[in-house]
């Protein structure tokens, strides 16, 4: 049998490879064993500022300075037991009614005003705080941006000089599309391990974080408006998690020598009374077939049977046969004519027809085009509509075959945008948690009860609390209920 040769260019790649292992080994700051990372920390600090840019742009950022400060403190208290303290560590509370928290690389920690609802008291902040900060310091995040450099690395090395690899992929790529990377179970047995050992560092009891675990694992999935995954989403259930974060506390419990680790369930209670709860109307919601934006005072018509989804930065609203959508937004800049010619432009889209018009009176232009993509011709009505110094934007889109079909729908959600008139469409408010004391000693069910909860939502509500509603509390206890909007 004559002797086989290695392909030349599979040699050539291999040598890259093994050239790249070396000239990429890094020591982990958690485990202190050496891995392939292809991200520096100069790069990690670059990412999360570009990332933290479009979170508070795509997302927006709750407005709530002291409880911001509050939770910030503890941020700081657990970067500076964390494996990497030198960072510049800062948190920042995402206005979403979504449970779930996230971080970034350069520090940069997220709790969405959802999960702070269903956390009950300081010890399970600090455990999952703990466990944001320790996707940083053990790099997962950069760690799963190496790995997709390197399969990226691996469709052509032999074609790519060594000193080339690390930039194969733009590091501005990945913005929020971080957000919604999944971690291991690997890496979240890790976090939840380091969630459990900073805080006990700090003297909480860390089996704390457990049981809000057991909480999350009770709750029915939320529809988010927002566009944000949940927490299972991005965090992955490790088989037992909850017993070994309890095995892990106690661990750390003996090893520090804690005898009464702090809980602290009343004083973080207090600071989120009045927190927003659930979707937040003053930044738009639908009603009756008509979509209202109380803080801009505009609204218009939503077509029967189409889903509506109202994020920061958009609304989007989709047919049900899924094969036409309506998108609402702001133009960036200039006059309905040049945001026109913008839009015509950056998609390199084809007029078909267009034309300077008024919509209720408001100085408008309408634009008939057409874009090629990879799944066809898509027809496009957009109508640039201006309003008090800015330019409002729709763009109904749908196949080129199917425009006749969804042509009356576009046109009337875009021509009836105006000016809200009914004062009581204004006036809205949000839902918002409200701090009760029980009165008597009884069970959960007793005490909700007592504060008017109905029967259908007594099981969100003790949920909401991390109890059940067979569970015994003492007079003078603090519990949550939700207070209706208005």
């Amino acid at each position: 049998m004559a002797k086989r040769l290695i392909n030349p260019v599979a040699k050539g790649a291999l040598l890259a490879l093994l050239c790249l292992w070396a000239a990429s080994c890094a020591t982990n700051p958690v485990s202190g064993r050496p891995e392939l990372m292809l991200v520096s920390e100069a790069d990690e600090a670059q990412i999360g500022r570009k990332t933290d840019a479009d979170v508070v742009k795509e997302y927006g950022i709750y407005d709530d300075p002291q409880l911001t400060a509050y939770l910030n403190g503890f941020c700081q208290e657990i970067a500076r037991v964390s494996h990497r303290p030198n960072l510049p560590y800062q948190l920042k509370i995402v206005d979403s009614p979504v449970v779930n928290a996230f971080a970034v690389p350069g520090g940069y920690i997220y709790f969405t005003r959802g999960i702070l609802a269903y956390l009950n008291n300081e010890a399970e902040l600090v455990g999952v705080m703990g466990h944001e900060l320790g996707h940083v310091a053990a790099r997962h995040s950069a760690e799963q941006i190496s790995r997709a450099q390197l399969a990226n690395v691996g469709l052509g090395l032999g074609m790519i000089l060594v000193p080339e690899l690390r930039y194969v992929s733009d590091l501005a790529q990945f913005g929020v599309g971080l957000l919604f990377l999944k971690f291991s179970r690997d890496d979240e047995r890790q976090a939840d391990d380091l969630g459990v050992e900073y805080a006990s560092k700090l003297g909480y009891d860390a089996t704390q974080m457990a049981d809000f675990f057991e909480s999350l694992a009770r709750m029915e999935p939320g529809s988010s408006r927002s566009g944000l995954p949940e927490w299972f989403s991005t965090h992955p259930n490790p088989v037992d998690r909850e017993k070994a974060v309890d095995r892990k506390a106690e661990e750390w419990r003996q090893d520090l020598g804690l005898r009464n680790p702090k809980v602290s369930r009343d004083s973080y209670l207090r600071r989120i009374d009045g927190l927003v709860f659930g979707d937040d109307p003053r930044g738009g919601y639908e009603e009756g077939g008509v979509f209202y934006h109380p803080s801009l005072r505009f609204q218009f018509p939503v077509p029967s049977g189409w889903k509506l989804n109202n994020t920061h930065t958009q609304v989007q609203i989709v047919s049900a046969a899924k094969d036409g959508a309506i998108i609402f937004t702001l133009a960036a800049k200039g006059s309905p004519a040049e945001a026109a010619r913008a839009f015509v432009q950056q998609n390199r889209a084809s007029v078909v027809e267009q034309s300077n018009t008024r919509v209720n009176g408001l100085p408008a232009f309408r634009m008939l085009s057409q874009v090629r993509s990879q799944q066809g011709v898509l027809a496009i009505l957009s109508y640039f509509i201006q309003r008090d110094g800015a330019v409002y934007v729709f763009h109904g889109f749908t196949p080129a075959n199917r425009y006749r079909t969804y042509a009356s729908a576009f046109s009337a959600t875009m021509e009836g945008f105006s000016e809200i008139r009914d004062a009581a469409k204004l006036r809205v408010e949000p839902k918002r948690i409200r701090i009760k004391t029980a009165s008597a000693t009884g069970t959960v069910r007793q005490s909700l009860r007592d504060f008017g909860v109905k029967e259908e939502n007594l099981e969100k509500l003790a949920i909401l609390n991390g109890m059940g509603l067979d569970d015994r509390i003492q007079a003078g206890s603090l519990i949550k209920v939700v207070e209706p909007g208005k």
